[in-house]
């Protein structure tokens, strides 16, 4: 990618649209077993063979454009080499594994292509729902349905030709939160009361995984508050869709967006918007 972020090879929003569907094939296979098997990893969090397949499918793809790559299923290099890399693709093979298991439907695979410590663009692919969402600086974001049948080839001009341009919904006169399905804590809850005092209607969308993203970046939500602990690949992508149509997502405590490669893969507390919030 130039200096210039407006000129972004296209070919990186193709390759990680093609890996992250490629991915979600691989997921449906599994999920479509009459048994999933679940281990659990060190930090308590569940694993299965579905994000390992899915982690194997993304890493062969993206390893055509010959950048770094940072994964939650991958090797994690050492922050002192991490630092150095100016351009790199970060990976969430399976978002919302607890949903996974639980045959809810709410999950998705997360490619993120960050420049030092900014995304700069994102891709998120729901294998239920067979929708795709991508988004990069300069170029704005979509959203293709039923992307298995209407994505002939891979190249960005078909990929733009069969999407709907985000945003391109609003919540009317309706202030709507959206929230996880499984993790709405106290201070988040608290954080929605206080908000909800200044409008007359407010609603609450509890939704699992990235995909909380996507229904801000269609319009369909006006905030996304978390205060748990969640790492930098839950958010990347998402991040990255949201800042390519005026979003962000800022930290809780000092109000600036989140970066993204630090020493600790863990994010603060956040608020993610859109920039048409009523807020």
């Amino acid at each position: 990618m130039s200096n210039n972020q407006n000129q972004m090879d296209p070919y990186l929003i193709s390759t990680a649209v093609r890996a992250a569907m490629c991915a979600g094939s691989e997921i449906l296979d599994v999920y479509c077993e009459e048994s999933i098997d679940v281990e659990y990893k060190s930090d308590k969090s569940p694993l299965t063979k579905a994000d390992i397949r899915a982690n194997t499918v993304i890493t062969a793809v993206l390893r055509e454009t010959e950048l770094p790559i940072l994964s939650e299923e991958g090797v994690h290099l050492p922050f002192e080499e991490r630092q150095q890399w100016k351009l790199f693709w970060l990976i969430d093979p399976l978002d919302g594994t607890n949903e996974f298991v639980a045959r809810l439907g709410d999950f998705c695979v997360n490619i993120a292509l960050i420049d030092k410590t900014e995304p700069v663009m994102g891709v998120i692919y729901s294998p239920v729902k067979d929708t795709v969402w991508f988004g990069a600086i300069g170029y704005g974001a979509y959203k293709i349905e039923e992307a298995t049948k209407v994505i002939d080839d891979f190249s960005y001009e078909t990929l733009v030709r069969a999407a709907i341009k985000l945003p391109y919904r609003n919540t009317g006169d309706e202030f709507v939160f959206v929230a996880s399905r499984s993790n709405l804590n106290a201070p988040t809850k608290q954080f929605i009361d206080a908000v909800s005092k200044g409008y007359s209607k407010t609603r609450i969308a509890h939704i699992g995984s990235a995909l909380k993203f996507t229904v801000l970046a269609e319009g369909l939500a006006d905030l996304y508050p978390r205060f748990a602990t969640t790492s930098e690949w839950d958010t990347g992508a998402g991040h990255a869709i949201l800042r390519s149509i005026g979003g962000d997502i800022f930290q809780e405590e000092t109000n600036i967006p989140l970066v993204y490669n630090k020493a600790n893969l863990d994010n603060p507390g956040f608020v993610a918007f859109l920039k048409n919030s009523k807020e």
